[in-house]
């Protein structure tokens, strides 16, 4: 549970909040520690996740609350966001969100927050489940936290639709990205190196993006990424890059 989605969930319920904020002061320095040792760190992630589930189903939370949680929330993208996506769509690239937070709510945030929803978007984050009044009831899947937005990506994503807009089978959907040669990775932490792992690509290049504690990251971050910006920097320089290297269709 990032501490963006604690903030932007509206629980109305006290007690909840209350201990889902103690699990964010508990956990997010572990989630940023250098010297804890991978297998340790990755179950405390997954410990974090499974906990602010299990408060937000205890809270009660609603899809209404979430389109409303949405609709009411000051989010606003990094600069050149909106087009970095409408310039990956125009050009057929397919692209995967992989989040350890929380699919609905992502989805949301693109209907809500973009002109339209891309067709060429797949989000792979934990999914919840609702009973048919709306309310939250379980969680889809495996937990999805910092460590392993990874595993299972491919499959997760074959449910969602294609860059075409249509909705396909698994093994006619996974195509289209597992075919791709060359990855972008577009990460905030040193754990979503990890991401391509799976995908069968023949060149990566990777951009970090450090918004926390630049002074104490940055040499780690500039060795584990190609490419590092700093302070919530725009996302011009990958726009830029994306035109270069993606040509458009027809050429």
């Amino acid at each position: 549970m990032s501490r963006s989605y604690h903030g932007l969930l509206q629980l109305g319920n006290p007690e909840c909040e209350n201990k889902m904020q103690k699990l964010c002061e508990y956990y997010y320095p572990i989630k940023h520690s250098l010297t804890i040792p991978f297998e340790e760190k990755a179950k405390h992630m997954e410990g974090w996740q499974e906990k602010g589930h299990a408060l937000l189903i205890e809270a009660g939370l609603t899809l209404d609350a979430i389109k409303r949680s949405v609709a009411d929330a000051k989010i606003e993208f990094r600069d050149g966001v909106v087009e970095l996506l409408k310039l990956l769509e125009e050009r057929g690239v397919p692209v995967l969100i992989l989040s350890a937070g929380l699919a609905d709510v992502i989805e949301e945030v693109l209907r809500q927050k973009l002109p339209r929803f891309p067709k060429n978007v797949k989000i792979v984050s934990n999914q919840m489940v609702f009973s048919n009044d709306g309310c939250l009831v379980s969680f889809k899947g495996k937990t999805i936290h910092v460590l392993n937005k990874n595993e299972h990506a491919l499959d997760m994503a074959s449910s969602v639709r294609d860059q075409f807009g249509e909705t396909k089978g698994q093994s006619d959907d996974n195509v289209s990205v597992k075919r791709r040669t060359n990855a972008l990775l577009l990460g905030d932490h040193i754990g979503d190196l990890g991401m391509s792992y799976g995908l069968n690509y023949e060149y990566q290049i990777a951009v970090g993006f450090l918004n926390d504690d630049v002074e104490k990251f940055l040499e780690t971050y500039q060795n584990a990424f190609d490419i590092v910006c700093v302070n919530d920097a725009p996302m011009w320089g990958v726009v830029e890059l994306v035109s270069q290297i993606c040509p458009s269709r027809g050429h």
